[in-house]
C-alpha cells in the first residue's frame, strides 16, 4: 500500500513541491542555489542523499517514522500503563503517583513494562504510515492546487494530509493497541503479545482486534491533525519571531532544538484534543460487547477527562521526542529538509499592486 502511494506521488502530472529560494548548505560541501518551486523529484540538491519527492525520499521518511514512533512510545510504556489504569479503574488508581505505587506493589518493577511488545510493533507500523504517508499526501495535495493557494491555505493542506495518513496508520495500529490495553488493564488475561492475540481471537474473533478502530480514528485523527498542523505552524512562527536568525543560518543542532520546542507545544494541544476518545478506547478494549457510545455514556463528561495530566506529560514529551528523532533521522541520512514556507513572488507582486491601488484612492 505504501509503495503504491509513493508511485502515485512520484508519477504525478504536476510538479513536485520544491524548496523556496534558499541556499542549500551541507557541512563540507559547496553551496548551491535552489530555484523556488522548480526542483523536480528527479533532481537533488548537492549533498543530499536523495531527491525530494522521490521513492527513496518517501521510504526514508517511513523509516524515520518507524524509529521515532516505535522507540518513543515504548519508552513511555510505564506512564501509558498507569494512565490506562486510571482511565478504566479510577477508584483503585486515584492519580498518577498513586497509580505507580499500586502497580509497583502488585507487580513489581517488571509490571511497569507490561504491554511493551504490542506498543513497539504497533506504533512502529503506525509511524511508518503516519510520517511516510503524510509526506506523500502533502506532495499530492500540494500538486492539486496552485502555488499561491498552497501557501495561503497551507494549514488546511497540513490538516488534510495528516488526516489521510492517520486513517491508514490506525488500521495498522488497531490490533496491537487492542492487545496492549487488554494486557495492561485486564488482570490475569495475558502477559505477552503472543498470549494475548490467540486469546482475543478465541473470545471475540477478528472483531476483537478492530472493535476499537472507530474510536481509535476519533482519537488519533484529530490528534495527528493537531500534531502536524500545530507543529508546522509553530515551527514557522518560532523561526519568524523567536529564533534570532534565519533557519538557513542555524546549525543542524540549533534547528533540532527548535524542532523539539515546536514539537512539545504541538503535543500539549494534541493531548487535550484527543483525550476523551483515548479514554473511550482504553475502557472499550477492557469491556466485552460494549460500544463506544455505551462507554462514553457510562463514563460521563467528567469521566472522559480522567488521566489527562499524565497524558499531557506523556504526549507532550512523546510528540517533542518524535519530531526531534524524525528530524534527526533526516539530518543523519542527509535527506532534503525544506525550510518554512515563504510567500511566492507572484503573490507578493499581487499584494503590492493591491496596496499601490489602495494608496491611490
Amino acid at each position: 500500500m505504501f509503495s503504491s502511494f509513493m508511485d502515485v506521488a512520484r508519477n504525478s502530472p504536476f510538479k513536485a513541491p520544491a524548496l523556496n529560494k534558499v541556499e542549500c548548505q551541507e557541512a563540507g560541501s559547496a553551496k548551491k542555489l535552489c530555484a523556488s518551486r522548480n526542483i523536480m523529484a528527479a533532481d537533488s540538491a548537492e549533498g543530499d542523499s536523495c531527491a525530494f519527492g522521490s521513492t527513496k525520499y518517501f521510504m526514508l521518511c517511513g523509516l524515520g517514522g518507524i524509529i521515532s514512533c516505535g522507540s518513543t512510545h515504548t519508552m513511555v510504556v510505564p506512564l501509558d500503563l498507569v494512565k490506562c489504569r486510571i482511565q478504566v479503574d479510577p477508584a483503585k488508581y486515584k492519580n498518577i503517583f498513586h497509580g505507580f505505587k499500586v502497580t509497583m506493589a502488585e507487580d513489581g518493577v517488571k509490571g511497569l513494562s507490561k504491554g511493551w511488545a504490542p506498543t513497539f510493533f504497533g506504533y512502529s507500523a503506525q509511524g511508518l504510515c503516519k510520517f511516510g504517508l503524510y509526506e506523500v499526501f502533502k506532495v499530492l495535495y500540494h500538486d492539486m492546487i496552485s502555488e499561491e493557494s498552497a501557501y495561503l491555505y497551507r494549514t488546511g493542506l497540513y490538516l488534510a494530509a495528516s488526516a489521510s495518513a492517520e486513517f491508514f496508520a490506525d488500521i495498522a495500529l488497531a490490533p496491537f493497541e487492542a492487545a496492549k490495553v487488554k494486557i495492561q488493564t485486564t488482570p490475569g488475561f495475558a502477559n505477552t503479545l503472543r498470549e494475548a492475540f490467540p486469546k482475543m481471537h478465541a473470545e471475540e474473533g477478528i472483531m476483537a482486534f478492530y472493535k476499537g478502530l472507530a474510536p481509535l480514528w476519533m482519537r488519533q485523527i484529530p490528534y495527528t491533525m493537531m500534531k502536524f498542523a500545530a507543529f508546522e505552524r509553530t515551527l514557522e512562527l518560532l523561526y519568524q519571531y523567536v529564533v534570532p536568525k534565519p533557519r538557513a543560518e542555524c546549525t543542524k543542532g540549533e534547528q533540532l532544538v527548535v524542532t523539539f520546542a515546536a514539537g512539545y507545544i504541538a503535543g500539549v494541544f494534541c493531548a487535550i484534543v484527543s483525550h476523551p476518545a483515548d479514554t473511550v478506547v482504553s475502557k472499550l478494549n477492557q469491556a466485552k460487547g460494549a460500544s463506544a457510545l455505551d462507554v462514553a455514556k457510562q463514563l460521563g463528561f467528567a469521566g472522559l477527562w480522567g488521566g489527562l495530566v499524565p497524558r499531557i506529560i506523556m504526549i507532550g514529551t512523546l510528540t517533542a521526542a518524535q519530531w526531534f528523532i524524525y528530524d534527526g533521522v533526516k539530518v543523519s541520512l542527509r535527506m532534503p529538509r525544506p525550510p518554512p514556507p515563504e510567500m511566492p513572488e507572484s503573490l507578493k507582486k499581487k499584494l503590492a499592486a493591491q496596496e499601490a491601488a489602495a494608496a491611490k484612492k
